[in-house]
């Protein structure tokens, strides 16, 4: 039993106790024991259980000692099991709807009879919700909002969040005496910003249905179903692995096919037609019907007379084409990176220093860091003052000073888009900035027409240099705002404003499908990790995958520049 399982198991139960009216400080006790066992952050829990180290951790009481010593030996919690049978199975999915915690949860149900999400619609609708402390107009609204997008979601997943999941499924795989080799394949592999599961595929010897079937009875297993070629399994902490298991020379045409899309797959099976030999099944047939022996992926591309194509790139078909007449795109690397701009400081709502987010992209082996805090409008975020952007820019200069020459920081600002387009701060203080990100952070309801020409006039302002998350969307939580999304584009361009690939696994925002038009408009794009820390840091390196996804080449990258030519690139707007 993993560390990350156990703290989820812990967690559930902290959420079903306060679901159930259970005393606060009980809950805690499950919430305390589950935080401790995500910082040890290990793959197997048992010898740490057995040695005693679990239960010198601090949070950890008899009790969730208890439940982990069980899910070690088991795989499951009894306790966890109970809990479940004393509260509705509807309840478990109204604590998926944000800002509608267990506690709250539990009111609805008392008050109410909230039961599931059906009741919750139907008291919001109703105007009974209303009627309730602490839910007004707003909230109600607010509420059926999520509740819309919530049946819509289903049970999907941020890639950020499934990648480890994988990782951890794809090993276990792999350590199956019978298992050659294996990869992921499906959703994952392709970095489709959510996901509903995690596809492996293993080549194997002897019978492959007694090697899918040898893993029903893995730790934490919940539920197993049969499927062509594998099994489907969900595990107690929620993660779906449909596994397929193949003959090991069938291995590269399999985890071709379950990579998908099926776009892609109608693609290659198009061309290897054209070629006058068929993939069917998990074989590729050659012109006199004979199987063609594959040693891996990238061969059956070769033997097809195309180069191997990049997963993240295998959505539309249109990929196939382009390989075909060597048009894809160079590959944009992480080593191809020098900084970033849109970053967040102390001085509003991080929380790091300069200084420390400097040198944690010094770490990163950039060149340049840009800082970007909010703008005075974003008051719920600390947004700076006149006087704190000039104390901000003295400090900047002492740290430049100390670097130098070896490494540079940029003077910027996360400016707010006002309702009528117009940018926070006056005309003097915007031009201190080497650089201004401008983004709305309000007034998502307009109309598309509103919200569009609010954009086009912020565009037109000869400060901005970035226009940040362009549709304002929070994956899983909230869609897009209303906007010409091409409208906005083609102003972009011809302003010669870049358009930022926010990076933060929530937003990924400019969203990937539009970044290849961005880059037909001629547009420059901004990969903004959104850093609200050093770790935050490394949302760039999730940007290069969607900008890659996005057909987007190295040239195309804001990042790939200098400091002195991200600083021209804003001189030239003014």
């Amino acid at each position: 039993m993993d560390s990350r399982t156990a703290a989820h198991v812990l967690n559930r139960i902290a959420a079903l106790l306060e679901l159930g009216g259970e005393n606060r400080f009980k809950v805690r006790a499950y919430e305390g024991a589950a935080a401790a066992l995500r910082e040890i952050d290990t793959d197997d829990l048992g010898p740490l259980v057995r040695s005693g180290a679990v239960a010198g951790l601090p949070g950890i009481g008899p009790a969730t000692l208890g439940v982990v010593r069980e899910l070690c030996e088991t795989g499951e919690s009894s306790y966890l099991e109970r809990l479940r049978e004393r509260v509705p199975e509807g309840l478990l999915e109204l604590l998926r709807l944000p800002r509608l915690g267990a506690a709250k949860i539990h009111t609805l149900h008392r008050e109410l009879g909230v039961r599931s999400l059906d009741d919750l619609e139907e008291a919001a609708r109703s105007g009974r919700l209303a009627e309730l402390k602490g839910f007004g107009a707003k909230t109600v609204e607010s509420i059926l909002r999520s509740v819309s997008e919530l049946r819509e979601a289903g049970t999907r997943l941020l890639i950020v969040r499934a990648l480890p999941e994988a990782s951890r499924l794809l090993a276990a795989v792999r350590a199956h005496p019978h298992v050659v080799r294996a990869e992921l394949a499906g959703s994952v592999r392709r970095h489709v910003e959510t996901v509903t599961d995690v596809d492996v595929v293993a080549g194997c010897t002897g019978d492959p249905r007694r090697v899918s079937a040898s893993f029903a009875g893995a730790p934490g297993v919940r539920h197993v179903a049969e499927r062509p070629h594998g099994v489907s399994i969900a595990f107690v902490d929620g993660t779906c692995l449909d596994l397929r298991c193949v003959p090991d020379d069938q291995f590269a045409v399999a985890v071709w096919r379950a990579t998908g899309s099926e776009a892609h797959v109608r693609a290659l099976e198009s061309l290897a037609r054209s070629r006058g030999m068929a993939l069917e099944g998990h074989v590729l047939h050659d012109r006199g019907g004979a199987p063609v022996a594959l040693g891996d992926e990238p061969a059956l591309y070769r033997t097809l007379g195309i180069p191997w194509i990049d997963p993240v790139l295998r959505e539309s078909g249109e990929e196939v084409a382009a390989a075909a007449a060597g048009s894809l795109p160079d590959a944009l690397e992480r080593g191809l990176i020098r900084g970033c701009l849109h970053c967040h400081t102390r001085y509003s709502d991080g929380k790091a220093t300069v200084r420390e987010m400097a040198d944690a992209a010094r770490e990163r082996g950039w060149s340049w860091l840009g800082i970007a805090d909010h703008s005075q409008a974003a008051f719920y975020a600390g947004g700076l003052k006149r006087d704190q952007v000039l104390a901000q820019h003295d400090e900047i200069d002492r740290v430049n000073d100390a670097f130098g020459g070896d490494f540079r920081v940029l003077k910027g600002i996360e400016c707010d888009i006002l309702q009528d387009g117009r940018l926070d701060y006056d005309d003097e203080l915007r031009s201190r900035f080497d650089f201004v990100v401008g983004s709305v952070h309000s007034r998502f309801a307009q109309d598309e027409a509103a919200m569009t020409q609010r954009v086009l006039r912020a565009l037109g302002d000869p400060s901005l240099t970035v226009l940040a998350h362009p549709t304002g969307r929070l994956l899983l939580s909230r869609k897009p705002y209303a906007i010409d999304i091409d409208a906005v584009l083609a102003k972009a361009a011809e302003r010669g404003v870049a358009v930022e690939l926010n990076a933060d696994p929530h937003r990924l925002d400019l969203d990937w499908r539009h970044l290849r038009a961005a880059r037909e408009a001629g547009c420059t794009i901004s990969i903004g990790p959104d850093a609200h820390s050093t770790r935050g840091l490394d949302n760039v390196f999730l940007g290069v995958v969607f900008a890659r996804k996005g057909w987007l080449a190295p040239a195309d990258v804001l990042n790939t520049r200098d400091a002195a030519g991200v600083l021209d690139f804003a001189r030239k707007r003014r």
